[in-house]
C-alpha cells in the first residue's frame, strides 16, 4: 500500500501494544505524515463525494480500535468457519470490488489495533464451527479463521506487520484442538512470511485470474505471474497453499486464458504441494453495482442485470449472477481443467 494521504491514529490505537508496533513501523518505513488524534474519532472523511475524495480516501490509512463489539466473530461461509479482521479496507483497484458492496463510508483502510485481544480470545471457538470444523468434506482442516474477509491482509503488511503476528500466533499456541488460519491476497511481497514458525497451520491463498480480466479490472496489484511465483515460494517453505480464481468472467478466449493461468501454477509448484482451490464467479449487487460505478465511472466491467439471473437471499437481498446455462458451462470446464492440470488439488467450493 502507498500511503500518499497520511496515517490518522485514534488516541485508543496508538495505546494498544499492536497499534505502537504499527507506528514503529510506519517510522521504519520513513512515513511521515502521521497524525495522532485527540480522541478515538476519525475526522470527516466523505469529501465532496467527487473522484478526488475517493482517491483521497483510498490513499489514507487509519489505525482505530473498533467497538468490542466487533469482537464477536461471525461465520464465513463457504471460506471459514470464523471471520478474523486485521482490517477493514484495501488500497487496490479491483473495479469488480466486492467490498463496495460491505462496507461503508470512504474506502480507507482501517487497521484494527486490537489484534492481541482478537487473537486471546480464539480458543474459545475452537471446534465450534460449522463450515469446516466438525464436517466430513473439510473436517481435516479444523476450526477454520479467515484474515482476509474484509481487506488484503498481504497489502498493507509491510506497514502493519499483522499477517506475521497471526501467523506466528497460530503456529506457536497452545490450540485446544486443531486450526487453520487462512488469508488470501492479490500481493506478492511473501519474503517476510517464509521464515515464520507457521507449522503448517496456516494457508496462505493467492487469488488469481485470467489474464485479460486481471489486466482490465485489477488495478494497483502484484501480475498475475508475480504472485504465482509467491504461491510456489511460500508452498516451498513448506505452507499448506490456495489459489482463489476470482471473480471468474466467461471473457473472449476464457478457456484458454484459463487454461494457460492452471498450467503456469502447475509448472511453478514444489512437488507434493498441499494445494486447495476456490472457485468464485463474478456477481454484484444493485448496491455494489452503484458505488463501484461512482469509484470507477469508465469502467467496462459488465453489469448488465438483463444478462443475469436475479438470486435472492432469504432475508430479501438481491443478487446478479450468470445464468444457469452460463454457470454449467463454466463450472463443467474448471472442474475437468482443474482434475487434468492440478489434479493433486482440492476444490473446495464452485459459488
Amino acid at each position: 500500500m502507498c500511503i500518499s494521504d497520511g496515517v490518522l491514529v485514534t488516541r485508543s490505537a496508538a495505546e494498544r501494544p499492536h497499534g505502537q508496533r504499527v507506528l514503529a513501523r510506519l517510522e521504519a518505513a520513513g512515513v511521515s505524515d502521521v497524525e495522532l488524534l485527540p480522541g478515538d474519532r476519525l475526522p470527516n472523511l466523505r469529501g465532496d463525494g467527487d473522484r478526488a475524495a475517493f482517491m483521497r480516501a483510498k490513499d489514507t490509512l487509519a489505525l482505530v480500535v473498533p467497538a468490542p463489539s466487533k469482537r464477536r466473530l461471525q461465520p464465513i461461509p463457504p471460506s471459514a468457519d470464523w471471520r478474523v479482521d486485521l482490517a477493514e479496507g484495501c488500497a487496490a483497484h479491483c473495479q469488480y470490488c466486492y467490498l463496495a458492496g460491505s462496507l461503508s463510508g470512504p474506502p480507507v483502510t482501517r487497521v484494527l489495533a486490537d489484534l492481541d485481544e482478537v487473537l486471546d480470545g480464539l480458543d474459545a471457538h475452537v471446534g465450534r464451527g460449522a463450515v469446516t470444523s466438525g464436517t466430513l468434506e473439510r473436517g481435516g482442516e479444523g476450526t477454520t479463521f479467515e484474515a482476509s474477509c474484509y481487506t488484503d491482509p498481504l497489502a498493507i503488511e509491510h506497514l502493519t506487520g499483522g499477517l506475521a503476528r497471526m501467523v506466528e500466533h497460530f503456529g506457536t499456541h497452545d490450540w485446544p484442538g486443531p486450526v487453520q488460519l487462512r488469508a488470501t491476497t492479490k500481493f506478492d511481497d511473501v519474503a517476510g512470511q517464509l521464515d515464520l514458525p507457521h507449522h503448517g497451520r496456516t494457508r496462505l491463498r493467492f487469488s488469481v485470474n485470467a489474464a485479460s480480466v486481471a489486466r482490465r479490472f485489477e488495478g494497483a496489484t502484484s501480475p498475475v505471474s508475480a504472485r504465482v511465483a509467491a504461491l510456489a515460494a511460500v508452498a516451498a517453505a513448506g505452507y499448506p497453499v490456495g489459489l482463489t480464481i476470482a471473480p471468474i468472467m466467461p471473457v473472449e478466449g476464457w478457456r484458454e486464458e484459463y487454461g494457460d493461468l492452471l498450467d503456469a501454477v502447475a509448472a511453478a509448484l514444489p512437488a507434493g504441494t498441499d494445494l486447495t482451490v476456490e472457485c468464485v464467479t463474478h456477481r454484484f449487487t444493485p448496491g455494489s453495482k452503484e458505488t463501484l460505478l461512482d469509484w470507477y465511472p469508465r469502467t467496462r466491467l459488465g453489469m448488465d442485470e438483463a444478462r443475469r439471473t436475479t438470486k435472492r437471499g432469504k432475508y430479501g437481498s438481491v443478487k446478479h449472477v450468470y445464468p444457469k446455462d452460463t454457470m454449467a458451462e463454466l463450472r463443467g470446464w474448471f472442474e475437468a481443467a482443474l482434475a487434468e492440470r492440478l489434479p493433486q488439488a482440492r476444490l473446495l467450493y464452485w459459488t
